[in-house]
């Protein structure tokens, strides 16, 4: 099977952002750095892609100029095991960026992530629908998931 790997388009970002990711997600590195040469488009010995990987994940970045921009029709998911995981993932993506609802958020460089408890999946698909539909209306109210109050709307505690 080809490997597929996610290739993200910065204006002049690129070593910056894969950077900052690695330092937040463990078992990341960077890997090779390519820059521009004679013949461009980017500025002579400039960055030009950034590998890298995230927990194993490879990733390819790009300075490829100010012609395109994130939206959250892309957004990559960080499936977290406890509310210190959350926590953690929440207040380090999110710093100089925008928090967003239902767990959403936008880094400083504007790409999209959803930082989600392991546990949200688990009680959002329960037999139980009136337990289920508790959740998500907890959720809806969220912007960074808080495990003890979507458990607590699954409870039908207040």
């Amino acid at each position: 099977m080809p490997k597929i790997t996610p290739f993200l388009w910065f204006d002049t970002q690129a070593e910056q952002a894969a950077k900052f990711y690695v330092s937040i997600f463990k078992n990341s590195k960077i890997g090779k750095i390519a820059r521009y040469g004679e013949a461009g488009p980017g500025p002579k010995g400039g960055v030009m892609t950034v590998v890298f990987e995230l927990d194993g994940q490879p990733f390819i970045a790009l300075n490829g100029g100010p012609h395109y921009k994130f939206t959250e029709a892309v957004s990559f998911v960080v499936d977290c095991t406890s509310q210190q995981e959350v926590d953690e993932c929440w207040t380090k993506l999110s710093a100089g960026g925008e928090e967003g609802p239902c767990g959403w958020l936008k880094d400083k460089y504007g790409l999209s992530w959803q930082v989600v408890p392991t546990v949200l999946t688990e009680l959002l698909s329960d037999a139980d629908r009136a337990k289920a539909n508790r959740v998500m209306q907890a959720m809806l109210k969220m912007k960074k998931i808080v495990i003890d109050d979507l458990q607590k709307a699954y409870r039908g505690a207040a």
